[in-house]
């Protein structure tokens, strides 16, 4: 007993020095520290200077863009091409409502298929787990190509001119669900799973009660992903949707025909309602792109909190 008294304390001081050492090799020099603040404020600034730069063009005339070009600092500024954006609000709206269906239906879609489909794969008593990891692994590396594709959403699935051929198309990703198999291999331990079935619940239950609410980072990572996915989609309108079904088209779709043929206003002038020989061509491309990214830009603050857990997920913890 006395041995141990007397080693107590020389066993407290080197674990002190061990955290010690630990926190001196930590430490960033105050040079050091601010050179790093430097160059991470030097990136954030050339981040956000292009959005400031689109915004700017976007409330330029354009006339000054004739005469000066794009500008920080235009000789006259107007709202004209989001006047003339209004002038369509009818259509726009549409798409909107559209748009934000689809990326919501699509995105909780999504994540349904995506997490259980992965927690699925991450049980080792799953008896055909090795099967369905190389059927999702395989289209991932060869595709069955775009006609294929076609056909079967079209002639098989009979998905034209259907919200379902903006959303089933985009739903599930064999990449996605690597990852939350992964994460649900390496992150949630099996004895919390023998816990719940000592206590005599189900699977589902299991995943819904334990797994979901300790798998958060990883479902907002991918869920902010598939958000993107959708609301910056436009292929698959162009694919699906006849121009029969023009009600159907996503934000996306129209502003890039607008953006892409300025015929597009003249052909559907009778919805559009707006007059295309006056056209401020170069501000409306930038407009278009303001319309684009501010639902995301203000929606990503909600998932910032998650996804950088989900980033950092499987990172060594001292």
């Amino acid at each position: 007993m006395s041995t141990t008294l007397i080693k107590a304390p020389d066993a407290q001081n080197g674990s002190e020095k061990a955290d010690a050492g630990v926190q001196r090799f930590n430490r960033i020099a105050p040079l050091t520290n601010a050179g790093f603040s430097l160059v991470f404020i030097l990136l954030a600034v050339i981040c956000v200077i292009p959005v400031v730069f689109v915004v700017i063009i976007s409330f330029s005339a354009e006339a000054s863009i004739s005469v000066k070009g794009y500008s920080f600092a235009p000789l006259k500024w107007a709202a004209e091409a989001y006047e003339y954006l209004w002038k369509m609000r009818s259509t726009i709206f549409r798409a909107i409502f559209n748009s934000i269906g689809v990326t919501l239906v699509g995105t909780l879609l999504g994540l349904i298929l995506t997490t259980t489909f992965g927690y699925v794969l991450s049980r080792r008593t799953f008896v055909l787990r090795r099967f369905y990891i190389w059927f999702i692994f395989i289209p991932m590396l060869f595709h069955g190509g775009l006609l294929s594709t076609y056909v079967v959403n079209t002639q098989l699935l009979g998905l034209k001119d259907t919200y379902w051929a903006l959303i089933l198309p985009l739903c599930c990703s064999s990449f996605y669900i690597i990852i939350l198999r992964t994460f649900f291999s390496t992150t949630v331990p099996d004895e919390m799973i023998e816990s719940g079935r000592i206590d005599g619940a189900s699977q589902l239950r299991i995943f819904a009660q334990l797994v979901l609410p300790v798998s958060l980072p990883a479902i907002a990572t991918i869920g902010l992903f598939l958000t993107f996915a959708y609301w910056n989609d436009w292929y698959q309108a162009m694919l699906y949707i006849s121009t029969s079904s023009r009600d159907l088209y996503p934000l996306q779709y129209v502003l890039v025909n607008i953006e892409r043929n300025i015929s597009y206003l003249t052909n559907n002038a009778d919805v559009m309602s707006a007059d295309s020989t006056v056209l401020p061509s170069e501000t409306m491309r930038m407009a278009i792109v303001v319309i684009i990214i501010t639902p995301i830009m203000f929606s990503y603050p909600f998932f910032q909190k998650y996804f950088i857990s989900g980033l950092t997920i499987g990172s060594v913890k001292g």
